[in-house]
């Protein structure tokens, strides 16, 4: 049993708590909260010890990892007090806000010989397993082109008193808190990105928030296949990753629906059913700690997703194409 304690206990936060209540793998034992009378009902729910301190979980040896659901900014630092203190972390995405940053953070938990998790729940959607596994298999041949789309009118619900309502917390418009996710299905689909062409404005956010609404670019990978993004803050839901192959396509729309199309026939759908992938990637973590695998996302593919998102802010900024070495 991996016992962890969770920085931050918002929203996201305790879904994650909740997603593992019962596990035999992985128990939240301590939750760091600035605010512990907001959430004493939460954590008594929960069997949750409520500390304010940070240092006093790190120095605590009975806390194997911790788990951050805190503010993009302050990851970073976070990680490497983690990684120092010999501890296992587990990161929401994004993993930090600057390619730099993000691997200073890759190194400190390579040097201290901790797991590294990142909060890529949709690796875990049965959908994507699904389309990952007939894509390995060679079902729709070489992988030409991607197309991904993570949308939503998240924008809508904003406070302009947020963090998350902020240029600085969240660059790129949605995709901090939605693009970076059909990002990383289309890194893992495609390798690493090589070249970004990106536009990002706001379009219909209220004028006190200050972050774009409506971010779309021209990605080119590093073997060569092409694709392009779109993440729109002020729209309905979509989730939708579709990979292009020389014998077919496969498409995902959300968490279960999967489509196949061959050179010749009708398209296929897919029939899956449902899974709880926030359970399925912490106990994924709680696996790795136990097996000291360094990483479950290979590093290089966590530093270039946030290479990409430096690159859209400077992209949209000069209006031409960055090339990210």
């Amino acid at each position: 049993m991996l016992n962890v304690a969770i920085y931050g206990l918002g929203n996201w936060g305790s879904k994650l708590v909740d997603s593992v209540r019962g596990s035999a793998k992985i128990k939240f034992v301590q939750g760091i909260t600035r605010n512990p009378d907001g959430h004493r009902e939460f954590a008594a729910k929960n069997d949750l010890i409520l500390v304010s301190s940070y240092e006093e979980v790190l120095r605590n040896a009975k806390i194997d990892a911790v788990v951050l659901a805190t503010p993009h900014s302050q990851h970073e630092a976070q990680i490497v007090q983690a990684a120092k203190a010999g501890k296992s972390v587990y990161v929401e995405k994004p993993i930090t806000l600057t390619r730099a940053s993000a691997q200073r953070a890759v190194d400190a938990c390579r040097a201290a010989k901790v797991t590294l998790g990142l909060g890529f729940n949709r690796r875990y959607a049965p959908s994507f397993v699904e389309m990952m596994k007939r894509i390995r298999a060679g079902e729709i041949g070489d992988v030409v082109h991607i197309e991904g789309q993570h949308s939503g009118p998240t924008g809508y619900g904003l406070k302009a008193d947020s963090w998350r309502s902020t240029r600085t917390e969240a660059p790129a418009g949605g995709m901090t808190a939605r693009g970076i996710h059909a990002l990383d299905s289309m890194i893992q689909v495609g390798g690493l990105v090589s070249t970004v062409y990106a536009f990002s404005d706001r379009r219909k956010l209220a004028s006190d928030i200050d972050m774009d609404d409506t971010t779309s670019m021209l990605l080119k990978f590093s073997g060569g296949v092409t694709g392009y993004l779109g993440s729109v803050f002020v729209t309905g839901d979509l989730y939708r990753v579709h990979v292009f192959g020389t014998k077919g396509w496969l498409e995902i729309r959300g968490d279960t629906e999967l489509s196949f199309r061959g050179l010749q026939g009708a398209p296929q759908l897919i029939a899956l059913q449902p899974a709880n992938k926030e359970r399925a990637v912490l106990e994924a973590f709680a696996d790795a700690v136990s097996a000291k695998q360094p990483f479950m996302v290979p590093p290089e593919q966590a530093v270039n997703g946030i290479a990409v998102l430096d690159a859209i802010v400077a992209s949209a900024a000069s209006g031409k194409p960055v090339n990210i070495g």
